[in-house]
């Protein structure tokens, strides 16, 4: 417990003053159940100093990227109200490391959302869905780090941008989008591209949160995961999505 505290405190420092670290676990000893145990010490440390748990990011919610990554799951992380950059705001480039984003589409949820759901229970619970920009950010030094390093580094989430909230009876199972850096589309993807179908990231967000004895809670917002490919982002740009249906959202980085 004390060397899961020591990194814990290692990666929480990092990120709060955007300084790289070295790897701590290049031999691969590291496993996934250590590595999220981490992350929860990690977070734990941001809301004893006042920050407040607001939901969580999925990760690893294209197929390819799982069996790249030998995995047979998604990977989670948690998300505070310090991440959330108010949507067309600006956020200082110097509070990254390796700063990229990716464009997603948010829930947030009406009600609480524990354990195995169906498709149908999980829409149930949801009171709006909405355009999205997650910034992820690795904290170690050369970008290298293996998997439960991830995982242990907040699955690299580091801020989001939510636009603004729409019906959730809108169909957003397929849902053509474009990740814009100043204005010109630099990637082009699909909501599909979301374990097929945004809505199953959602059931996997409370099988998992559950299992980890947080279950998703009513005002909480599910980052459903990158539906492209990222894009590195640098000072001085304007960073947005545009969905079908359901608009835009975006921010400007400060330099």
């Amino acid at each position: 417990m004390s060397q899961i505290n020591e990194y814990a405190t290692r990666l929480d420092d990092a990120a709060r003053t955007a300084t790289a670290v070295s790897q701590f676990d290049s031999e691969g000893r590291l496993s996934l159940d250590q590595a999220y145990e981490i992350q929860s010490a990690s977070i734990q440390r941001r809301v004893a100093r006042g920050e407040r748990r607001v939901g969580v990011k999925m990760g690893f919610t294209s197929r390819a990227k799982m069996v790249q990554m030998g995995l047979s799951d998604v990977i989670w992380g948690r998300l505070t109200a310090g991440m959330q950059i108010e949507e067309g705001t600006s956020v200082d480039f110097s509070r990254f490391v390796h700063p990229r984003v990716e464009p997603e589409i948010a829930f947030v949820l009406k009600h609480s959302l524990e354990g195995d759901v169906t498709g149908p229970e999980a829409l149930a619970a949801v009171e709006a869905i909405a355009p999205a920009l997650e910034i992820i950010d690795s904290r170690y030094k050369d970008f290298k780090f293996t998997l439960p390093e991830v995982i242990a580094d907040n699955a690299s989430s580091s801020g989001f941008v939510i636009g603004a909230w729409r019906d959730p009876r809108t169909d957003f199972g397929n849902l053509g989008l474009t990740l814009n850096l100043d204005g010109r589309a630099a990637q082009v993807g699909s909501t599909a591209a979301l374990l097929g179908h945004p809505l199953r990231s959602l059931v996997a967000a409370a099988r998992l949160s559950a299992q980890a004895g947080e279950p998703l809670q009513a005002g909480w917002i599910v980052m459903a995961g990158g539906a492209t490919p990222a894009e590195w982002i640098k000072p001085g740009q304007y960073v947005s999505v545009d969905m079908e249906r359901l608009g835009s959202a975006g921010f400007h980085v400060k330099g």
